[in-house]
């Protein structure tokens, strides 16, 4: 009757420790050979082998299949508030997975002036609202100077709605997959212009590759697939500021570029 794999192993092994001047004995065939012959490894127990880690649901579909059912969802949103369900339910950007709270928008809907940051930071992430930071506060003393409040006539959003790990920007493809909800945002809203803060921001929403050091102090016009345009001004970051307020002449003719074009626009501030 011929030998079981595991006994030919034992047998095999055995041949190889004797080879080596090594004298061992076999135990007696059955179910107490699998635990090897005395000075010997025991033999491995049969079975599955090691756990792969599993990969998430979100990971194992593609980039363009998450952007898709994005821009499904965000068509489908009939007013702002049925948008902001669909985004907080939306697990298709792999930022969500890092982060506590998705970061939607905040201001009032519909106001004629709508302001467009790159993405929640850590104070963000733990209110749920965008730009309440120290670069939130900065933003809303900018907005004050030219007669703009979140309270009254401005509305605040970003290009990303997940907190990124330690404040990186967002990668292309997480701005891609957000990009339909922003667009059905803007169309919803219909502003009379759009402040792009910083260049993450501005980047992504003129996709281009010029730098914010180029495009600000120029206006610009962002336009959706819907067929909606807006002037757009970039702008510096208000984060940008904390850290170079050398740059606040700069944002404060940027500032007053966007209250002439508010006024020629008869937005009445």
């Amino acid at each position: 009757m011929p030998q079981s794999v595991t006994d030919q192993t034992l047998q095999s092994l055995a041949d190889w420790w004797r080879a080596m001047g090594v004298d061992v004995t076999l135990p007696a065939a059955g179910p107490a050979a699998t635990d090897g012959p005395p000075g010997l490894p025991a033999a491995p127990a049969e079975g599955p082998g090691p756990l792969k880690p599993r990969r998430s649901a979100r990971a194992a579909i593609s980039p363009e299949a998450h952007i898709e059912t994005a821009r499904q969802l965000s068509t489908s949103a009939a007013d702002m508030m049925a948008l902001k369900a669909a985004i907080e339910g939306f697990d298709g950007c792999p930022l969500k997975e890092l982060c506590d709270r998705t970061v939607v928008f905040d201001g009032v809907i519909g106001a004629p002036v709508m302001v467009i940051g790159e993405g929640p930071g850590e104070q963000e992430d733990m209110t749920g609202r965008p730009f309440v930071g120290k670069a939130g506060q900065l933003l809303d003393k900018m907005l004050s100077a030219i007669g703009l409040d979140r309270k009254t006539n401005a509305f605040i959003t970003n290009v990303n709605y997940w907190r990124p790990p330690d404040n990186r920007n967002p990668e292309p493809e997480e701005l891609a997959i957000c990009r339909p909800f922003v667009e059905r945002m803007v169309d919803l809203n219909q502003p009379k212009l759009i402040l792009a803060m910083g260049g993450v921001a501005a980047k992504s929403l003129l996709e281009t590759r010029t730098g914010i050091m180029r495009l600000r102090g120029h206006e610009a016009v962002f336009t959706t697939p819907a067929g909606t345009s807006v002037p757009l001004i970039p702008m510096f970051h208000p984060a940008y500021l904390l850290r170079r307020p050398q740059d606040k002449s700069r944002s404060w003719r940027d500032l007053l570029l966007a209250k002439a074009r508010l006024e020629a626009l008869g937005v009445i501030l």
